[in-house]
Order: structure tokens, then C-alpha cells, then sequence
């Protein structure tokens, strides 16, 4: 492997990359960032044989915490909260770890809420991530190189008083270059590097009633949190109509109006701040979303593109938004949430920001099922290339991404 291979005195490629990745105050490497982990928490990399590395922690909940498309040496994409992970202690709210790919479910806000009690007012100070998404372990079931599978009984309570008993099964598996590729509608030859993953998330209906609408209903909802920077922009390709038909185009009420100097609503796509220095968040209902969304990093040339089940005709999904609300099941397919301070002069949680997608909300049976799968795909090479790949994907260039919002262009 890279990382074994000596250069002098017992440095090795990796850490010579990290040195170097240091000394220009860069994003370490994924080799750096597990060692650190493998400090506190046990590691599985999932690895093609080749370049492709996939970090994951099953006693966070097994998720994806980092990937690199250029093996060992090369750059970690994940952002990680080292305080966090390399604390003793845990915080009743929320343990904000970090990871490229985290298993949550939803509704947070809302009369069904799963992350605020009966009663409480829907503010951060009463916010509580439920332990099983947040602090439990989940156990490891089956493993291969390229793959790990992940089995977790958990019971949760809604606020207004609904026990959900919930099984569920978590594959993280790569994806390979190629086939993500090709995937992404192009040739899958393109000479480009890439790490591709994936995970298949099966929640089950365990007890013995099932879930409906009357009592709230849960949903797989999947987030992946991300380093900022000055120069990131999240783009999310909707589709057109007008609003009497499709309604509005971008949901941007979550944490208070989103300035114009950071999101900006083109003819076939939104674009979105991510450089973590102010708190917010969009979303997009079943009549916007498309199956995928987007950013682009251009300090460091990464194209970052998310692909998701998008069922044909779903309407319902769960409402997140913090308040007691008219249409609990009119909720958002797609978010994207972009980190700062939650008031003047407070500590923000990361800074990162997030891609995150949604399943319909799960109307299941007693023993019925619903699978999410939610798909991560980094892309690093010739410029030429990523434009194209953009194009295809999220059906904007390049330069229409770096050109969207100013913070996009501002020195670092």
C-alpha cells in the first residue's frame, strides 16, 4: 500500500504528504485523519485495491467519516470534529462528529418531532438528537473489503407520544470509478480520479402496529458534512415551473431569511454558500427536487455530487422545520444547511456544511420496510473534465458556479 512505502529515515509517502499538506495550512490527509480516529474509535477503510479509501466508525453510528480519492496521501474530504470525537464526554444535545455520510431519521421539528419533547418550545436550548442516531454504537453484521453491513434495533418516541420499535439494516459499500461514472451519465473512461460510495439504509417496521399518519411518521434522512471554505458553492438543480403549479422553488425559512450574497436562484439550479461562516439552511419539496445535488470546492478543485432514491409520485414527506405546522407531510426530498454561529459572538458547531437527502415518510405495516440509498461522489482532475461532468449532472458549468454568489469568488 502507499502508505508503506519508505522515502527516508522511516518517512513514508503519507506522511510526507501530510507534512506538506501542513506546512501550506491545507485539509490533512486521509491518512492523517485515521490515525486520529483510530486513537479514539474503532476504524474499518473500505478500499478498491487501488485509490479509493472510505473511512468508517461503527461506534458512531456507523457512519462514513472520511473518503480520498488519491489513496492515503491524498486529501480527506470528510470534515471531522477532532474535539468532539477525541472527547470523553458527550453532550445531551448533539455530538457533532462529522462524517460524509451519517444515518439520521426526521421529523426534527414539528407536532411529530423526534428531537423535541411534549411541550417544549422549538428552540436550541430544548433540542435533543435521539441517542440512537447520535451516541449508540451499531454493530457490525457482515464485512468485505469494498463493503461493511451494520444492524441496529432501536425505539424512539415522537412528541406527540407515537413508539416507533425500528430495525434497521446499513450497508456502506464503494462504488466503482467506472460504474459511478457512467452512473453520473458519462462514459465512465474520463480521466479523472474519483471515490464513489454509497449507502443502502432498510428501516423495518419491528413492532406490532403500523405506522400512519395519525401518530406522525418517520424517514430515513441521510447527512453529509463536509469541509468549508470561502470558495465552496452548493449547487441543487430543481425543476422549472411556475409556482402557482410547483410551489415555491427554494424553502430558505429554517434559521431566518438567507442573504442574497449567499444564495442565489438561477433557470435551472440554486446555489448556496458553503463556507461555513453563517448559519442557515434550503430545502426543496417533491415537486423541485431532482435526484441529485452538488457542490463544487474551488479553492481545491473538488467536485462533490450526491445522487438519491427519488420514487416516482412520492408526495409525503416529514416536515422539519421548527414550529407547529399546517402540513406535518409537506416536508422537504433535498437539504443543504451551511454552519455558523447560531448568535453573535457564539461558537458555532463546526464550521462545515452539509448535503442531505430524505426518504418518503414511512407509511409501513408491522414487518414492512423502506430502503434510502444516498450516494457520495468526489471528482478531482482536469478542469475540462469536472466542467463537463458539472454540466451533465448538475446542468451548470463551472464557471457559472464560481460566478454565482461573490462569497464564492473572495480571497481565502
Amino acid at each position: 500500500m502507499l502508505g508503506t512505502m519508505k522515502i527516508h529515515a522511516g518517512l513514508s509517502i503519507a506522511g510526507l504528504a501530510a507534512s506538506l499538506f501542513a506546512a501550506r495550512g491545507e485539509a490533512q490527509t486521509f491518512a492523517d485523519e485515521v490515525a486520529f480516529l483510530q486513537k479514539h474509535t474503532p476504524v474499518v477503510v473500505l478500499t478498491d485495491g487501488q485509490a479509493m479509501r472510505v473511512a468508517i466508525c461503527p461506534d458512531l453510528q456507523g457512519r462514513v467519516m472520511t473518503s480520498s480519492a488519491r489513496g492515503e496521501g491524498g486529501a480527506s474530504y470528510g470534515w471531522i470534529n477532532r474535539d468532539v470525537v477525541a472527547s470523553s464526554t458527550r453532550d445531551a444535545h448533539f455530538n457533532a462528529y462529522g462524517g460524509e455520510d451519517r444515518f439520521w431519521l426526521g421529523p426534527e421539528g414539528g407536532q411529530y418531532a423526534l428531537f423535541f419533547k411534549p411541550g417544549d418550545p422549538f428552540d436550541l436550548a430544548h433540542w435533543y438528537t435521539p441517542a440512537a442516531v447520535d451516541t449508540e454504537p451499531y454493530p457490525v453484521t457482515a464485512r468485505q473489503p469494498d463493503r461493511i453491513t451494520f444492524e441496529k434495533r432501536m425505539t424512539l418516541t415522537n412528541r406527540a407520544g407515537t413508539v416507533f420499535d425500528l430495525a434497521l439494516r446499513r450497508v456502506v459499500r464503494l462504488v466503482p470509478r467506472a460504474q459511478a461514472l457512467k452512473d453520473l451519465g458519462m462514459t465512465g473512461t474520463e480521466p479523472v480520479q474519483a471515490v464513489a460510495f454509497e449507502s443502502e439504509n432498510r428501516v423495518t417496521n419491528a413492532g406490532t402496529k403500523p405506522w400512519t399518519k395519525e401518530g406522525g411518521l418517520v424517514s430515513v434522512w441521510i447527512l453529509g458534512m463536509f469541509k468549508p471554505s470561502p470558495q465552496t458553492t452548493v449547487v441543487v438543480p430543481f425543476e422549472p415551473g411556475p409556482e402557482a403549479a410547483r410551489g415555491a422553488i427554494v424553502n430558505a425559512a429554517y434559521f431566518g431569511p438567507v442573504p442574497p450574497e449567499r444564495l442565489a436562484v438561477g433557470d435551472r439550479a440554486v446555489f448556496f454558500s458553503g463556507d461555513g461562516r453563517y448559519r442557515s439552511k434550503i430545502g426543496f419539496s417533491p415537486a423541485r427536487a431532482r435526484p441529485v445535488l452538488g457542490s463544487y470546492d474551488a479553492r481545491d478543485s473538488v467536485l462533490t455530487l450526491v445522487q438519491f432514491d427519488r420514487p416516482a409520485g412520492a408526495r409525503d414527506y416529514v416536515n422539519s422545520m421548527w414550529e407547529v405546522q399546517k402540513e406535518p407531510f409537506a416536508g422537504d426530498v433535498v437539504n443543504s444547511y451551511n454552519d455558523g454561529p447560531p448568535a453573535p459572538g457564539a461558537k458555532p458547531l463546526g464550521p462545515f456544511y452539509e448535503l442531505e437527502t430524505s426518504s418518503p415518510a414511512a407509511a409501513l405495516p408491522a414487518g414492512g420496510s423502506l430502503v434510502h440509498r444516498h450516494r457520495t461522489v468526489h471528482v478531482v482532475g482536469n478542469r475540462m473534465v469536472l466542467d463537463a461532468i458539472a454540466r451533465q449532472v448538475l446542468g451548470v458549468g463551472l464557471d457559472a458556479i464560481t460566478s454565482a454568489l461573490p462569497a464564492a469568488t473572495a480571497p481565502n
